[in-house]
């Protein structure tokens, strides 16, 4: 295939997973020998039509310079004609601009209320923001033919099958309010985090479970029933835990989540509720963790360097940290052999909202940089991405924000790529 028909389909991937309607096209593309059977059958197997168009992108790539206009004409012949359209006048379509931009006068303000002053930056002025910054060469839309991901793709081993419906149990802790003996002060602006997050969820086909204002007792109640409920029928399972925290020795997961009480639950403890030996029923099945809170209480001022991307900085609330000291405990670290008797995790995806060791930053009316910029890559790439590579695009996007800065991080254990379902 021609490098300009190839970037043509990259270019138009979304809309043609969004829009197109496989089934008519299987006798034509076949007839015209854009495919064999074995791949067709092979495309058929990838699951949803949305699965089964994405894989058919995919594939066309690699077969050939006659591939695309039997293609096209295949679309033409089955009525889809708007695409056969956008697939022929590819050369009509706007070329990417940078985004226009403006000085704002910001101010940053600290968990405890201090402001760390003002100063110009310029950001950009559309909502697609996160959009363009996230158009980078380390996360492309379509693998490069022949590659090792690519080829990977294509082998639908090496990707977890999401059939279900929905596909998986969604449980979502959100502390706002927590007791005055707890020294923590109330997480303004998570209500909007976890709105957005309940919302998007159900979107990709979860079952959403909410809880709010959770001691740390209760946080473990709730999750060690999610994981003795029987997920025998369901193909996955997602946490998302909105609240404070900070920094704790650790063996596999860094950080610890406060519960309202002020007591804590590290991030390991949650993630082993969810291990083989506890929770039989989500063996061999894809487990994701995304945690909003603080890996601690440094704040990062970031090095200069040459902007690759303009700064997106805070539309205007307060925004402040998750933060809480990290304080080592004599006599309370783990001993070296306990390495030795940890099953190694498998099928694990954890998301931090920033590095361990530093804090995580919070619009008090927006919401978290974090699950902002995350609920926007889901909203315009889960259709067409994998789960690792919307996660880069989060990472990008996040780090370029405000005065302090952030950096969103991730744990991969899973043994597959992981697409979320879609219509």
């Amino acid at each position: 295939m021609e490098e300009a028909q190839r970037l043509l389909l990259q270019r138009s991937r979304l809309r043609l997973v969004r829009e197109l309607q496989v089934a008519p096209l299987w006798d034509l593309l076949l007839h015209k020998g854009v495919f064999t059977q074995d791949m067709i059958e092979e495309i058929q197997r990838a699951g949803t039509r949305r699965d089964q168009a994405r894989q058919l992108v995919t594939d066309l790539q690699t077969r050939g310079r006659h591939a695309f206009p039997a293609f096209v004409s295949s679309l033409r012949e089955t009525g889809q004609n708007d695409l056969a359209t956008l697939l022929s006048e590819g050369d009509k379509f706007p070329q990417l601009r940078p985004v226009d931009l403006k000085p704002v006068e910001i101010g940053l303000r600290g968990g405890k209320g201090d402001t760390y002053g003002k100063a110009h930056e310029y950001i950009p002025t559309p909502i697609q923001a996160v959009t363009e910054r996230c158009q980078v060469s380390t996360c492309p839309s379509v693998a490069a033919p022949g590659s090792a991901a690519e080829k990977s793709r294509r082998n639908s081993d090496m990707v977890y099958v999401l059939k279900a419906n929905p596909c998986g149990y969604c449980l979502i802790i959100n502390n706002v309010r927590f007791t005055e003996e707890s020294d923590l002060s109330s997480r303004e602006g998570s209500n909007v985090d976890c709105e957005k997050l309940e919302k998007r969820f159900k979107s990709l086909h979860f079952d959403v479970l909410v809880q709010r204002d959770l001691k740390a007792q209760e946080i473990a109640r709730e999750l060690q029933h999610l994981a003795r409920r029987d997920h025998s029928a369901l193909d996955c399972c997602l946490v998302v835990i909105l609240s404070h925290g900070c920094q704790t020795s650790h063996i596999q997961f860094p950080g610890g989540i406060y519960g309202t009480d002020g007591k804590l639950i590290p991030v390991e403890k949650i993630v082993n509720f969810f291990s083989g030996s506890h929770c039989p029923s989500l063996r061999g099945k894809p487990k994701l963790f995304f945690i909003q809170a603080c890996g601690g209480e440094q704040k990062d001022r970031g090095f200069e360097v040459d902007s690759d991307s303009p700064v997106n900085q805070p539309r205007g609330g307060s925004v402040e940290s998750d933060a809480t000291p990290f304080q080592i405990q004599p006599g309370n670290l783990d001993e070296p052999d306990a390495v030795a008797s940890l099953p190694t995790p498998s099928d694990i995806f954890v998301s931090y909202s920033t590095f361990p060791g530093f804090v995580s930053w919070r619009d008090t009316q927006t919401g978290s940089w974090y699950v902002e910029t995350l609920d926007s890559v889901l909203e315009q790439y889960a259709p067409t991405e994998d789960l690792l590579c919307m996660l880069v695009r989060v990472a990008h996007a996040v780090s370029a924000k405000g005065k302090y800065k952030q950096m969103p991080g991730t744990f991969n254990f899973l043994r597959k790529q992981f697409f979320f379902m879609s219509d």
